[in-house]
C-alpha cells in the first residue's frame, strides 16, 4: 500500500483534495439554434477495416464486409480534438445495474441520437448527416445514405414516415395524439418526406425545444424500424393475421402488442433493430445481460476502424448494497450508477490495496444532490391545504441544517443551499441559493405559528387543523444511503419545530406510481437534471409540464395529456411559471430568454416547490486500469449529457495496464 494511504484518515484527506480538483464544473458553450446549419464533418480517407468479432460471419457470407456495412458518409470521430488516443477493437466491458429494467441504460450510455451534445455540450449531427434550421420553425433533417439498422435493413425516411403516420397519429397507439415535442401550443407540426434521405419537420411558430429534445438521455424516438414493426400493425395485416398473433402473444389487442415490442428506450426486445453502438444479445429473465457490437454502427475513427471499439458489454444485475463492494473487488470495468460519494473511501482503499482500477471524481450536474418535494396535489384535503401554504414549505427548508448534512456526508465539499442553477451557469444567482435555505428554526417556528398550527400534543408535535399530529411522510426510492442518512439528520431538526418526519423507503417504480396517483405526501429525489442551464435551454422542467416533477404530478399529467388526465393548475405561482414557459418559447431574443429564466428561478427560490439540501457533491467513477479514453475530469449529469453518453463510451477501449500506475501501487 502506498505510504499516502497508511491509515484511513490520510486516505480521506487525499480523497478530499482530489475532489476539490476534479469537481470543477465543465464549460457549457452557448449555441443559438434559431438559424442553424450543421457544421461540415470530417470525411474518411481510408477504407474501413473488418472487425475480428464479425469476421467469421463475413467469411461465411452471412454478413456484408465492413466497408459495405457503414454509411456512405459515416460519422468520422475527431479523437484528437478531445485529446484521445486511437484504440483497438475487442474486449468485454463489465458494468452493473440494480434493477432488471435498467438494461435501458445501454441506450443512455450508447447515446446514438439524431443530434447529440459533443464533449463541449454543443449540439452536433450524429445519426443525421446534417440538419438545417430556418427561422427556428423548419427543421430539415438529412440522413446518411447507406445507413442501416442493426439487422442490415436500410434506415431511411420511411422509418420516420411510419412513426408519424402509423404510430404518432394512430389513435390506438397514441390516444393523445403526437407527443409534445411535435407541437407548439395546440398546433401540431407538419412532417414531410421529400426523398429517402430527407425529413422536413415544420412548425407554425418557432420551436426552440425541438433539437435539444432529440439530444436527451431519454429522447423522443421520432422514427421506428418500419420493416420490423409493420408485422404487428393492423394497417399492414389482415384481421385474421392480427387475431392469430394476439392470441399467440396473449395480449388484449394489437395495440398493446405493438407497444410492447416497440419501446426503443427500454431496450428489452432483442429482436427490435437498433441504431445504438451495441445491440441486445440476451433474451431477458436473467441477472446477466450481454450486448454485442452493432455491425452497422455509423461511427468510425480516422484510421477506418469502426466503432464501438469494445465488442461486448456485460451488464450484471446486483443488489444496490453490493455495487460498491463489487467495484472494490475489481469486478467492474466502468461504474458510477449505484455509487455515492460516501463510497469513495472504500473505493480508494480498494484501489490502494491493489484492485485493478482507479477512482475518478466527476462534478455532478444535478441542481441538487438531494431534494424534497412536498406534493401540492396530495389527495388528503387537509394536508393539501397545509402543503400549498408557502409558509409551510419555507418552514421546512429553514428547519434543515445543511451544514451538518454537508459535513457528515460529504466532508463539507457539497454546496449548501436550495435548488437553483449551479454556479457554472450564467443564470446563477447566489440569492436564489440561500433564500429560505439558511438554518433558522426560530423563523420556521414563527411561520408555522402564523399559519395557525401553534397547538401541539404532549410530545411537542404540532397538530393539523383537524387535530391529527403533524406527521410528514417522505417516501424514497430506497436506493441511496446518503438520502436516508440526510433524512435522519433532518428528522431531528424538524422535530425541533414540531414536525415529525416519517421516512418510507419504497421500490422506485412503486414510489413513482404513488406520486403520480397523488397518494404520496412528499418524495425525495435529485434536483433538476440540468443544473447548468443557458438562456437557450428550454425551461420546461421549471414549469408544471411533466408529472415526473414530484411537486405537481397532477398538473404535469394535465399538460401532458392535453387535459385528458390530471388536474388543472389552480395556484397563481405555478400558473405564472407556465406563462413564462410559453413566453420563452415565443421569443427569439436571447436577452428576453435569459430574463424569463431568471424570473422562473426566482419564483422557485421564493416558493420552495422543491426543497434542495445541497449540490455539487462529487460522483465517484470506477475505471479499469486497462480502459482508455475515459476522461479523468468529467460531468455526471442526466440531461444534458446522458451520464456516460456525452463522453462517448463507444470510443473507450482496452489496452495493457498502465506501467506507471502499477509501479505506484507496488
Amino acid at each position: 500500500m502506498p505510504r499516502a494511504f497508511r491509515d484511513l484518515k490520510s486516505m480521506l484527506t487525499a480523497v478530499c483534495v482530489a475532489t476539490a480538483v476534479f469537481a470543477a464544473p465543465m464549460p457549457v458553450t452557448a449555441q443559438p439554434l434559431d438559424v442553424f446549419v450543421a457544421p461540415t464533418q470530417s470525411t474518411l480517407t481510408v477504407p474501413v477495416g473488418e472487425s475480428a468479432f464479425w469476421r467469421a460471419e463475413v467469411e461465411k457470407g452471412q454478413m456484408d464486409a465492413a466497408p459495405d456495412r457503414v454509411p456512405d458518409v459515416p460519422l468520422v470521430v475527431d479523437l484528437e480534438a478531445k485529446g484521445r488516443s486511437f484504440g483497438q477493437q475487442g474486449g468485454t466491458l463489465r458494468t452493473m445495474v440494480t434493477r432488471t429494467k435498467d438494461v435501458r441504460q445501454m441506450v443512455v450510455y450508447g447515446y446514438a441520437r439524431l443530434v447529440g451534445y459533443d464533449h463541449e455540450y454543443r449540439l452536433r449531427p450524429d445519426i443525421l448527416r446534417d440538419f438545417e434550421v430556418d427561422r427556428g420553425r423548419t427543421f430539415t433533417l438529412h440522413l446518411r445514405p447507406g445507413h442501416r439498422w442493426s439487422d442490415g435493413v436500410p434506415f431511411t425516411s420511411a422509418d420516420f414516415e411510419y412513426w408519424w403516420n402509423h404510430v404518432a397519429n394512430n389513435p390506438e397507439l397514441s390516444p393523445n395524439g403526437p407527443p409534445e415535442i411535435m407541437r407548439v401550443g395546440d398546433d401540431v407540426a407538419t412532417v414531410t418526406f421529400p426523398d429517402a434521405h430527407t425529413v422536413v419537420v415544420s412548425f407554425p411558430r418557432a420551436n426552440p425545444r425541438f433539437l435539444p429534445a432529440l439530444a436527451q438521455a431519454s429522447p423522443p424516438f421520432i422514427y421506428r424500424p418500419a420493416h420490423y414493426l409493420k408485422q404487428f400493425h393492423v394497417d399492414f395485416n389482415t384481421v385474421e393475421q392480427m387475431e392469430e398473433m394476439i392470441d399467440k402473444k396473449r395480449v388484449r389487442g394489437w395495440a398493446p402488442l405493438h407497444n410492447k415490442l416497440d419501446n426503443m428506450y427500454k431496450f428489452d426486445n432483442h429482436e427490435l433493430p437498433t441504431l445504438q453502438p451495441w445491440m441486445p444479445a440476451s433474451t431477458g429473465g436473467a441477472s446477466r445481460y450481454l450486448f454485442v457490437r452493432n455491425p452497422y454502427f455509423h461511427r468510425v475513427d480516422a484510421r477506418g476502424v469502426q466503432l464501438p471499439y469494445i465488442d461486448v458489454v456485460e451488464m450484471n444485475v446486483v443488489g444496490s448494497g453490493l455495487v460498491a463492494a463489487k467495484a472494490n473487488a475489481g469486478e467492474v470495468d466502468l461504474q458510477a450508477r449505484g455509487l455515492d460519494f460516501r463510497d469513495t473511501s472504500i473505493l480508494k482503499k480498494g484501489e490502494a490495496d491493489g484492485s485493478p482500477y482507479r477512482t475518478y471524481l466527476w462534478s455532478n450536474g444535478a441542481a441538487s444532490q438531494i431534494a424534497i418535494y412536498p406534493n401540492l396535489n396530495f389527495a388528503d384535503p387537509v394536508w393539501r391545504e397545509v402543503i400549498r401554504d408557502v409558509r409551510f414549505r419555507r418552514a421546512l427548508s429553514l428547519s434543515i441544517d445543511r451544514t451538518i448534512i454537508n459535513r457528515a456526508l460529504y466532508f463539507g465539499l457539497g454546496k449548501e443551499g436550495g435548488m437553483t442553477a449551479l454556479a457554472a451557469s450564467p443564470l446563477f444567482d447566489p440569492e436564489n441559493l440561500t433564500k429560505w435555505a439558511i438554518y433558522d428554526p426560530e423563523t420556521a417556528n414563527a411561520l408555522l405559528d402564523d399559519m395557525g398550527l401553534a397547538e401541539r400534543d404532549r410530545s411537542g408535535i404540532r397538530l393539523l387543523p383537524d387535530g391529527r399530529p403533524m406527521e410528514f411522510v417522505i417516501e424514497t426510492a430506497g436506493e441511496r444511503q446518503e438520502v436516508e442518512n440526510a433524512l435522519a439528520i433532518i428528522t431531528d431538526t424538524w422535530r425541533d419545530v414540531g414536525i415529525k418526519l416519517i421516512m418510507r423507503p419504497l421500490d422506485r417504480d412503486i414510489l413513482r406510481n404513488r406520486v403520480f396517483s397523488g397518494v404520496t405526501m412528499a418524495a425525495v429525489w435529485f434536483g433538476w437534471d440540468n443544473g447548468i442551464p443557458q438562456a437557450y435551454t428550454p425551461p420546461s422542467y421549471l414549469a408544471p409540464t411533466d408529472q415526473v416533477f414530484f411537486a405537481w404530478p397532477k398538473w404535469g399529467q394535465y399538460y401532458q395529456t392535453q387535459g385528458a388526465a390530471g388536474e388543472r393548475i389552480d395556484m397563481p405561482a405555478a400558473g405564472k411559471l407556465m406563462d413564462l414557459n410559453r413566453r420563452w418559447g415565443q421569443t427569439r431574443d436571447p436577452v428576453q430568454r435569459a430574463a424569463i429564466w431568471r424570473e422562473m428561478l426566482a419564483i422557485h427560490a421564493d416558493q420552495q416547490f422543491g426543497i434542495g439540501v445541497l449540490s455539487e457533491a462529487p460522483q465517484p467513477i470506477v475505471v479499469s486500469d486497462r480502459l482508455r479514453n475515459v476522461p479523468e475530469k468529467g460531468k455526471w449529469a442526466w440531461d444534458p449529457g446522458a451520464h456516460f453518453g456525452v463522453h462517448r463510451v463507444d470510443e473507450f477501449w482496452f489496452g495493457e495496464p498502465d506501467e506507471e500506475l502499477a509501479q505506484v501501487r507496488e
